[in-house]
């Protein structure tokens, strides 16, 4: 497919329409709980790679958002066209 060339609508995607409906779960998020219950979060949602530090264990964000997001990538085929 050439990625370039035409538009693709995510949003149409059901890994897309999971992640609406973890959007409407995720209206209690509080941060000061999450972090007091898990000790680790600033371990597990950053990295560090080529010089360059991502810290983004502050924001609105969960195992199950991070495994949703990468759902989101592979269905809409975003290792393909990077590749492309």
């Amino acid at each position: 497919m050439s990625y370039y060339q035409q538009a693709f609508d995510v949003t149409r995607l059901p890994s897309w329409k999971a992640l609406q409906e973890h959007r409407d779960v995720m209206q209690n998020f509080n941060m000061r709980r999450t972090f007091q219950a898990d000790p680790e979060r600033f371990h597990e949602f950053s990295m560090s790679c080529c010089g360059l530090f991502l810290d983004y264990s502050k924001n609105l964000v969960t195992r199950e958002t991070r495994d949703l997001l990468v759902s989101l990538a592979r269905e809409a085929g975003l290792a393909e066209a990077s590749r492309a």
